[in-house]
């Protein structure tokens, strides 16, 4: 059994539209909604073994909310999860190695979506099914259970979605 944890960087700015798309930070909103995710990722006991990072600056700026409240996990900015397709996701995700239970991917729409999508079908939990396919949302994180014993097996249809948490979805006292 293998846990993933895909996490939609957070909002980000379009302030000045000189800045490229790459170098694009969050905006006000986006580095709330990461403070609220790093919260509940915390309150949920979630603790992944390792964390892949788009190099973009709104999902190494989501990163370094969350960072601190996962002390001592390794952490790796890929260049290859920026823009990445869910064929380019499932690629790199088959290489890790075994030793590693759990991985977070912080990273980008479409791609996150569409391999969240993939890897669940339709296993899981209703609600936070129906509201994943709806949208992955920025900021939203999809936790999902993989019925398998290496990452190399790492498939459509094996995963189980357990969690579809957005910052909308926090309770007031968490805002």
């Amino acid at each position: 059994m293998r846990k993933l944890f895909l996490l939609r960087h957070a909002k980000s700015s379009w302030d000045d539209p000189m800045v490229e798309d790459l170098d694009r930070p969050l905006n006000k909103r986006g580095r709330q909604a990461a403070r609220l995710m790093a919260g509940y990722i915390t309150r949920s006991c979630f603790h992944p073994a390792l964390v892949l990072v788009s190099t973009s600056a709104r999902t190494r700026e989501t990163w370094n909310i969350i960072e601190p409240r996962l002390e001592g996990t390794s952490a790796a900015i890929e260049e290859g999860l920026y823009e990445a397709s869910k064929a380019d996701l499932l690629h790199r995700l088959r290489k890790i190695d075994d030793h590693i239970a759990s991985v977070m991917v912080i990273g980008h729409n479409p791609g996150l979506g569409r391999l969240a999508e993939a890897l669940v079908g339709h296993n899981g939990e209703p609600e936070a099914l129906e509201r994943l396919f709806a949208k992955f949302s920025t900021g939203a994180l999809a936790v999902i259970d993989l019925d398998i014993a290496h990452w190399g097996e790492l498939e459509a249809g094996t995963g189980r979605l357990v969690v579809y948490a957005r910052p909308k979805d926090m309770d007031e006292e968490e805002r």
